[in-house]
C-alpha cells in the first residue's frame, strides 16, 4: 500500500547528497519500522526508487533519506535532486526490510559510501542493546561521506577512512579482531561487498555475514535458459514463459499486477510465494538458507529449475 508524503525537510548532507525528512500531511503516525527498512519512493510514473531510512524508529511522525545523485544512473536520484523541496508532495510505499538486524552481542559494521544510510539505526541500536560495536566507514573523500561528523561524535568504536587519505579500508585487520558469535553487516559498493565476502570466506565467517546490495551481483556464466511453465495456484492457469522472457514480463502479458522497481533482483519488490516447484534463483536478496527453502522467489530476473512452477498469485491482484 502506497501514500502520499510530504517533504518537511532538505540539507545538504555531503556533496551530491541530500537527506529528505517526510510527513503525512494528516499529522497521523507513519508505519513502524526497523533497522535496515526502505522506502519505494515512486519518482514519476514506472519509475521508482528505494531509500534506506536513516532516521530514528522512534520517530512516528517521520521517514529520513538519503539521496545521492547519480548522474550516470537512471535518472530517478537526479529527478529527486532537482523536484524534491519542502512542501513538495510523493508517492511513497512501505516500509520493507530485506536487510533487518539480528540480535547479537556484538556487531561489526562495514559501511561504504551511501551504503551507510541502513546501518545508522543499527549502530543507534547497538548502541541502546548496550551490545559491542565497530563502525568501519570508508568513502572516496571525506566531502562525500555522508553523516561523518555525527558517527564521529559517538567515539573511538568509529573509524572513518576517506580514501583519498587513507587508502582502501583494511579489510583484513578488522575482521582478524571479530570475537565469535560477532554478526556482521555491510553495504556499500560492489567492489566493497566483493571484497568483503572474499575476506569473510578465507576466514569462515560467511556465517556471520550479513549483505545489502544496491546494484546486482554478478550473473554466474553458463548454461542455457529454457523454457518453463508457470501454473497461478488460485486458479489453475498455465503460463508459458520463453527462454528470452522473465516471469514477470508474463505475468504482466496476463493482467497480474505485480510490484516491482529495480528489475534487477536486488530490491526485493517483485517477491512471490513458492507453492511447488524448483525455483532457479539470480536474485541478490536471498540467503543461502531461503534459497534452500525455496518457498519464495523474485520474478523479475529468477527462473525455474523445474519444468512447472506453482506461484501464489491470483489474476487482477496487485502484489
Amino acid at each position: 500500500m502506497s501514500m502520499n508524503l510530504t517533504v518537511s525537510g532538505r540539507r545538504d548532507v555531503a556533496t551530491g547528497v541530500i537527506e529528505l525528512v517526510l510527513r503525512r500531511d494528516d499529522g497521523q503516525a507513519l508505519a513502524v519500522w526497523a533497522p535496515g527498512a526502505h522506502i519505494d519512493f515512486i519518482v514519476g510514473p514506472g519509475v521508482v526508487r528505494q531509500y534506506s531510512l536513516c532516521g530514528s524508529p522512534a520517530d512516528r511522525a517521520h521517514y529520513r533519506i538519503a539521496v545521492l545523485r547519480e548522474e550516470a544512473g537512471r535518472g530517478g536520484s537526479v529527478a529527486i535532486h532537482a523536484d524534491a523541496h519542502i512542501g513538495s508532495s510523493f508517492e511513497v510505499a512501505g516500509p520493507r526490510n530485506n536487510f533487518a538486524l539480528e540480535p547479537a552481542d556484538s556487531y561489526l559494521f562495514i559501511a561504504g559510501g551511501i551504503g551507510i544510510t541502513p546501518i545508522i539505526p543499527m549502530v543507534s541500536a547497538a548502541v541502546a542493546s548496550d551490545a559491542d560495536w565497530r563502525l568501519l566507514y570508508g568513502g572516496r573523500q571525506r566531502t562525500s561521506m555522508a553523516y561523518a561528523e555525527e558517527l564521529e561524535q559517538l567515539g573511538p568504536r568509529v573509524s572513518i577512512r576517506p580514501q583519498d587519505v587513507d587508502g582502501l579500508l583494511d579489510l583484513d585487520a578488522v575482521l582478524s579482531r571479530c570475537v565469535a558469535g560477532t554478526l556482521i553487516y555491510c553495504c556499500g559498493p560492489e567492489p566493497l561487498l566483493a571484497a568483503v565476502e572474499d575476506r569473510c570466506e578465507r576466514r569462515q565467517l560467511m556465517s556471520s555475514l550479513r549483505l545489502e546490495r544496491f546494484q546486482a551481483r554478478q550473473p554466474v556464466v553458463g548454461g542455457v535458459d529454457t523454457d518453463f511453465e508457470v501454473e497461478l495456484g488460485s486458479t489453475g492457469q498455465v503460463l508459458s514463459v520463453p527462454a528470452d522472457r522473465s516471469i514477470l514480463d508474463v505475468l504482466r502479458d496476463y493482467g497480474i499486477d505485480v510490484m516491482s522497481s529495480c528489475e534487477e533482483g536486488v530490491c526485493g519488490s517483485c517477491e512471490i510465494p513458492v507453492c511447488s516447484g524448483i525455483p532457479d534463483h539470480r536474485d541478490s536478496i536471498l540467503t543461502d538458507e531461503e534459497r534452500e527453502a525455496g518457498d519464495r522467489m523474485m520474478v523479475c530476473v529468477s527462473r525455474s529449475r523445474s519444468a512447472r512452477l506453482c506461484l501464489d498469485v491470483k489474476p487482477g491482484e496487485p502484489r
